[in-house]
């Protein structure tokens, strides 16, 4: 029988108990232990690929789909916040963020690093397993321990100092004010530590930083970050495992996609910039099949939040990125049918595209309706690995191993509830159904908002009935509000999510 075949034949009561042997035969057989690649787009929301329900008229993504027919496609997958260094600090520590530092909103570009040295990560989990370790890609955490991060000096600690042996990395995101890219330590092809008076403005009004270094051009980063990827991928010695953190700047605005997908996507420029994340995957696939290593290896794509879309015709901010409203006015539903976006509490800014491809080892071509969190990655691939978790108060305080739903999408909920955290530092936690928004903003907010903003007010959704968190049941349904508001407390006073091995 073939192992997959014997993967369906197997009932879900004695997953739990067979997947990690037979995962660890499986590396023993090879002589290696299974290569892991995550790929984390930005800003790219549910209903934007075509696994995911877009219009294949407006936006082709069929290596992104090909994940999803030669792996597991997630429908319930979380991100811990709707914006974007929160999740990426939680991605890479199974911690939600805002127990750190940070209480809402996102790492300016001159802040220090905010992923507490001595705090495990995926980079020192893996690494202390023999992988090889990369970060490419948008980085976001900060850099040093200065209040105000030099970037005419070394950048240090950043990556390198969190498990990672290597980093190329775009500093903040697309059209950041460095307009430069990091290589380890350093800024690339720095000359001197002069700064330009005279630097001229960025997409988004500050001027840039003038440092004395090589320009970014952002039409081509996707391209250059994915052929350091691959350049890098190309070094690693054979029968050597390897882990690839590959953090695109695809989709987030300024829409610069690259010169070789350009115009290829009748919905304009933000399809066309999603092309460029397809592209990656594509790009990535090949090398890994070129190496050998394409079946040997857990390749997981996934976004940091939900999309960004066009502000209502009432408002009266302004429209940065037109190109966004021309993909939406095409028919694309960048988030699908959740309500909300990026920023958010609702379901909009948190249900992302989660694939993972390893078609050896899961369920091949299968749909898994469990709910599943970025956080999670941490304890799943610990699991994988036979490497015990921490006490839960000391590392991975949040995480939950989803391995056993790779092979059998419909084993048992791992996760009783999930915890949810909008960019004005607001909480939400679901459980079964039930979504409760506690509906109160971090620090200090003007009392118009206060009185207008509609995250700024408890609610209640029963998410089996009401999908699109339409009717608030807050008044009809107090017992429920009361438990999980209880439970929400619970959490977050305990330091942990998760409870003791």
């Amino acid at each position: 029988m073939k192992r997959r075949d014997f993967l369906r034949s197997v009932g879900a009561t004695t997953v739990g108990t067979w997947l990690l042997p037979m995962a660890r035969g499986v590396a023993q057989e090879r002589g290696k232990k299974p290569n892991v690649v995550v790929l984390l787009a930005d800003d790219l929301g549910y209903g934007s690929v075509g696994c995911y329900g877009a219009d294949p008229k407006l936006v082709a993504t069929p290596n992104i789909d090909r994940l999803a027919k030669e792996g597991v496609r997630f429908t319930d997958a979380n991100t811990p916040s709707s914006v974007c260094t929160p999740t990426r600090y939680g991605l890479l520590t199974g911690r939600y963020c805002w127990r750190s530092r940070l209480k809402k909103g996102v790492s300016n570009v001159r802040d220090p690093l905010l992923i507490e040295t001595e705090c495990p990560t995926l980079a020192s989990l893996l690494k202390s397993q023999g992988y090889q370790t990369a970060m490419v890609g948008k980085w976001h955490l900060g850099y040093g321990t200065a209040k105000r991060t030099d970037f005419t000096k070394e950048l240090k600690p950043g990556p390198l100092e969190l498990g990672f042996d290597y980093q190329f990395a775009v500093p903040q995101n697309n059209g950041d004010m460095t307009g430069v890219y990091v290589e380890n330590h350093r800024v690339v092809g720095l000359r001197s530590d002069k700064l330009d008076p005279n630097a001229v403005k960025t997409f988004y009004g500050p001027k840039f930083m003038g440092l004395d270094a090589p320009q970014r051009d952002e039409n081509e980063n996707m391209p250059v970050l994915t052929s350091k990827a691959v350049s890098w991928l190309r070094n690693v010695p054979q029968n050597t495992p390897f882990f690839l953190y590959f953090a695109a700047t695809a989709v987030h605005e300024p829409i610069t996609p690259s010169r070789g997908v350009a115009n290829s996507s009748k919905a304009g420029p933000y399809t066309d910039f999603i092309r460029d994340l397809d592209r990656t995957v594509e790009l990535l696939l090949a090398e890994l099949e070129r190496r050998g290593e394409l079946d040997n290896t857990l390749f997981l794509f996934t976004s940091d939040n939900g999309g960004v879309l066009p502000p209502p015709p009432q408002s009266k901010r302004k429209d940065r990125n037109p190109s966004i409203k021309q993909a939406v006015d095409a028919g694309l539903k960048i988030n699908g049918d959740w309500r909300g976006r990026k920023h958010r509490i609702w379901e909009g800014g948190f249900r992302v595209p989660f694939l993972v491809r390893w078609p050896e080892r899961v369920t091949v071509g299968s749909v898994c309706e469990r709910t599943v969190g970025l956080v999670d990655i941490y304890a799943t691939l610990a699991e994988l690995l036979a490497v015990p978790l921490p006490k839960p108060e000391a590392a991975a305080q949040d995480s939950i191993s989803f391995l056993p739903l790779l092979a059998k999408p419909s084993a048992p909920q791992p996760r009783d509830s999930i915890i949810q955290h909008s960019a004005r530092g607001v909480f939400a936690i679901r459980q079964g159904p039930w979504k409760y928004i506690e509906g109160k903003p971090h620090g200090k907010v003007r009392p118009a908002e206060l009185k207008h903003n509609p995250e700024f007010r408890p609610q209640l959704y029963h998410l089996g009935n009401d999908p699109a968190e339409a009717v608030n049941l807050v008044a009809k349904h107090s017992d429920v509000v009361e438990r999980l508001g209880a439970l929400l407390d619970q959490h977050r006073q305990a330091g942990c999510s998760r409870s003791a091995p």
